[in-house]
């Protein structure tokens, strides 16, 4: 399972975010207030988060989408963080007079999150470097499906290339995204999966969305697995691997990056899926959110001893 010689390449468009986590035993009701027992400051986002884990998994990542006002900390803190983690920022757009997204994040005592976030309506206004630029040695490209505004031309370039283009998708979709037919593979969440087909119960969803989309679909959900469709049509299941989860922040991130990252290694779905439910649960054991993302290291003993 070891990366080829040459690490692939993966462009992740997608909108950073400065989280703000703060952990409790419970989460306060609402009018209350709770004293939290820890505070963090780190750098997150659907496809920072999934960027920083391709990094740490032994992928080459270009990051691609806006951030807010060059004046402003919140951008200058997560440029950092991403330079530390050894992450491409050259495509990414400073919106004058805009402020970075910034979230406040409650993580109760079984690990679940609990947010609010603020994204600035003028960053949906961004507009990205040229496709053929953005995609030049890229083996693959990963986007969150809400920023389809600001980078469906490169996904529809890239597709007509043949670089899979791989959507994380966290809200539902509407039936003519142009990133339905230009995606290669639909990473749905069960809720949005059941939310964008209009169905009950993740199969009946995903065979329905099949119906719209040439692209590869799964549905993931949690610690129950990932269940999906292969090239027959035929519904198969991926199992999640028990851990005790300390922080869930960011864990479907990790898996979107680390599933792109086999793929452009050249691996199959099946394998490409077991690694990404491996690389998910190390980063439930751990507080962080995405960045508690697994080194490649930490994912190949933690499958080599579940063999």
């Amino acid at each position: 399972m070891a990366p080829s010689e040459i690490a692939p390449r993966i462009l992740c468009v997608g909108m950073p975010v400065r989280d703000l986590t703060f952990r409790v035993e419970v989460v306060p009701a609402r009018g209350s207030k709770a004293n939290a027992t820890h505070m963090t400051e780190i750098c997150g986002g659907n496809a920072l988060n999934a960027a920083i884990a391709i990094a740490r998994l032994g992928g080459r990542v270009a990051f691609a989408g806006p951030m807010g006002d060059a004046r402003e900390t919140s951008s200058d803190f997560i440029l950092d963080q991403m330079a530390t983690e050894g992450i491409d920022t050259a495509h990414i757009v400073r919106i004058p007079r805009a402020a970075t997204p910034v979230s406040a994040i409650i993580i109760d005592a079984s690990g679940e999150r609990t947010l609010t976030i603020y994204r600035d309506p003028a960053l949906w206004t961004v507009k990205l470097a040229d496709a053929a630029e953005l995609l030049a040695d890229c083996q693959a490209v990963l986007v969150e499906s809400r920023c389809g505004a600001f980078c469906n031309d490169i996904c529809t370039e890239a597709h007509r290339r043949g670089i899979p283009v791989i959507v994380g998708v966290d809200r539902a979709m509407a039936l003519t995204d142009v990133l339905l037919k230009a995606a290669s593979h639909l990473l749905f969440a069960s809720e949005q999966a059941q939310e964008t087909a209009g169905v009950a119960g993740d199969a009946e969803a995903l065979k329905r969305l099949a119906k719209l989309t040439p692209a590869f679909l799964a549905a993931t959900r949690g610690p129950r697995g990932t269940i999906w469709l292969n090239e027959t049509g035929t519904l198969e299941e991926t199992p999640a691997f028990p851990v005790e989860a300390v922080d869930t922040l960011g864990a479907g991130d990790v898996f979107h990056g680390a599933f792109t990252l086999r793929l452009a290694e050249g691996a199959g779905v099946p394998d490409a899926l077991r690694f990404a439910a491996a690389a998910a649960a190390l980063k439930c054991t751990r507080h962080g959110g995405g960045t508690a993302a697994p080194q490649r290291i930490e994912v190949e003993q933690f499958l080599c001893d579940r063999r």
